[in-house]
């Protein structure tokens, strides 16, 4: 009973641990994450197109239970940039309005999530997102951050237009208004941002964003900004995170289940990327369904309290880290100052200008988009390269939540297009000095071929999707005298009812022509799993050898011996009169 309530409740377990020491060094961690996400929250509600609370409230709701139910020492969950700006698309498609149907389809949209993630996690599909493949995150990240700063453009200019969230209604909108222009806004836009990147560089000491801001607030006060048209932030609600029911009708979950299920994903994927990555330097280990878990709880319980989807946070998990955090419980502390700044600061806000936080968001973006990464992704393989740019260019132009699917399939399908096409090398022996023979691939140490034995090594699984391939392979192969083929098995993982037809088929047909067949060195599970099969009777019948040596011996012993004493090439040191040592 005790250990089930560990793992549902697995605070309990690091709960044993903390004393005066932990709290100590949680408490120094928690006040810098929430220096951290005090700009940052109020940012992200931003480019979600809610008030600014709503971050806040996120940051301390959903960040609290994260850490809470989560597996993770470390990391640190509430608002993000990416997650921000897909549920901004996915809500602004089900209601343009930007009022009341907005905020309460967005926790709706919270909710949904947070239930996918759970049922992920009790289903144990923790390794779900090692099917989505690095490039197709690193092409979405990149085409979101784009997204995010063509999305503050308005912000940045000063100007009233409205959009669909897609990239080409940002800029459109930006420019058809471009004679409107607030030079002002511009101007204090561009100062916020410039002073972020200086204390960012120069400065390391001071929180960048939090000083960028302060600079900006404090120049348009001494500026009278609003002189100049300069919007400024509502003041905060002032109240701790409301409770509030989501809209639980079908209706609502059939508009929203598409992009609830592309936010999970996204934000399974943000969290349990940051999680290992913080234990690979923590030396933590890390459930990855338990993650699961804890970002669905956070989520789904977020729903009621006026959250917006969240998921982990790598700038502030980081900064957690690096700031001596010992246990989730710096995350509460965090959560705790929060609530704090929000009953006891919430008209400070209210002198943010709107220009200032588009400056901070750019720099956001900037950090976002991985210009050495992206380079670096141009550079690798031709599959990955198509990829990225698929789903980098599918997120700039479609439907951000499409956008990850299309990105998901193109992975897929490459990998399907491998695994369908199993590796087949032509090898021959090559004898080292030490007299011991190695099989090596004939192209690449230019060897001479038996003219009497064709040599190839099978890499990869024998299933219904590959069978094809590795038959015409097979026939292609069977070239003038070479009637004999010796298949090394040893990097075949497994073999289906299809490919055990397949390879019956070919043996026959090469059989019936005169030839044959030995399979060499399979491995003992895949011998294991074809107990019974008629596949496996044909292998045991002489065609199936322990060693690739001793399948060159026997079919050696069964060769023409008059081709091998006309044979000048002796490849083998099993050839008559060859006189080579093994």
């Amino acid at each position: 009973m005790f250990h089930l309530l560990q793992n549902l409740l697995p605070f309990l377990n690091w709960s044993k641990e903390v004393d005066s020491v932990t709290i100590r060094a949680d408490i120094s961690a928690g006040i810098t994450g929430a220096i951290l996400v005090l700009p940052q929250g109020v940012a992200y509600a931003l480019i979600a197109g809610l008030p600014a609370e709503y971050g806040l409230y996120t940051a301390i709701v959903s960040a609290t239970l994260a850490a809470l139910f989560g597996s993770s020492m470390h990391m640190i969950s509430g608002p993000t940039a990416a997650l921000s700006i897909v549920a901004a698309t996915v809500v602004s498609s089900a209601s343009g309005d930007g009022g009341t149907d907005y905020i309460s389809l967005m926790l709706t949209l919270t909710f949904m999530v947070g239930v996918i993630q759970c049922v992920l996690g009790f289903l144990n599909f923790g390794v779900l997102v090692n099917f989505i493949s690095h490039s197709v995150v690193q092409g979405f990240t990149a085409g979101a951050a784009i997204i995010i700063a063509a999305s503050q453009l308005k912000n940045l200019l000063g100007l009233d237009i409205q959009s669909d969230g897609s990239l080409i209604s940002y800029v459109s909108g930006a420019y058809t208004a471009r004679d409107q222009t607030n030079f002002a806004a511009l101007s204090l836009g561009f100062i916020t941002l410039i002073s972020a990147i200086f204390l960012k560089k120069y400065m390391v000491k001071v929180p960048y964003l939090l000083g960028a801001m302060s600079i900006g607030v404090g120049l348009c006060i001494v500026l009278n900004g609003e002189y100049y048209g300069i919007q400024l932030l509502d003041p905060l609600s002032g109240t701790l995170p409301p409770f509030s029911l989501p809209l639980l009708d079908s209706s609502t979950f059939s508009i929203l289940l598409s992009g609830a299920f592309a936010v999970a994903l996204l934000g399974l994927i943000e969290a349990a990327s940051i999680a290992r990555s913080i234990a690979m330097r923590s030396k933590q280990q890390i459930d990855g369904n338990q993650e699961f878990i804890g970002q669905g709880v956070s989520n789904l319980f977020g729903g009621f309290f006026s959250c917006y989807p969240s998921s982990g946070s790598f700038t502030r998990s980081g900064g957690n880290y690096d700031a001596g955090a010992k246990t989730p419980l710096a995350s509460v502390v965090s959560a705790v100052i929060v609530i704090l700044f929000v009953l006891f600061f919430p008209d400070l806000t209210q002198y943010i200008p709107v220009p200032v936080m588009a400056g901070s968001i750019l720099l956001i973006t900037w950090n976002l988009f991985d210009v050495k990464g992206f380079i670096v992704a141009l550079k690798a393989e031709k599959s990955e390269v198509i990829t990225f740019l698929g789903t980098f260019v599918c997120t700039l132009f479609v439907q951000l939540e499409y956008a990850i699917y299309i990105g998901v399939v193109i992975s897929i399908g490459f990998y399907l297009r491998r695994t369908s096409r199993p590796k087949i090398t032509i090898v021959a022996p090559v004898v080292r000095e030490n007299g011991k023979r190695q099989i090596r691939n004939i192209s690449r140490y230019n060897l001479h071929e038996c003219p009497a034995i064709k040599m190839v090594r099978v890499d990869g699984s024998i299933f219904f999707g590959s069978s094809q391939h590795l038959q015409k392979a097979i026939e292609s192969l069977s070239i003038h005298d070479q009637k004999a083929l010796i298949i090394i098995a040893k990097g075949i993982n497994f073999i289906d009812s299809t490919g055990q037809h397949m390879l019956m088929n070919e043996v026959n047909r090469l059989e019936a022509q005169g030839g044959k067949v030995f399979f060499s060195s399979l491995k003992g599970n895949v011998c294991d799993e074809l107990k019974g099969t008629e596949f496996r009777e044909m292998l045991v019948q002489g065609r199936l050898y322990d060693s690739t040596s001793t399948a060159i011996t026997k079919m050696i012993e069964q060769l023409n011996g008059e081709l091998c004493k006309s044979c000048q090439v002796r490849v083998f040191s099993d050839c008559p009169n060859q006189g080579l040592r093994e």
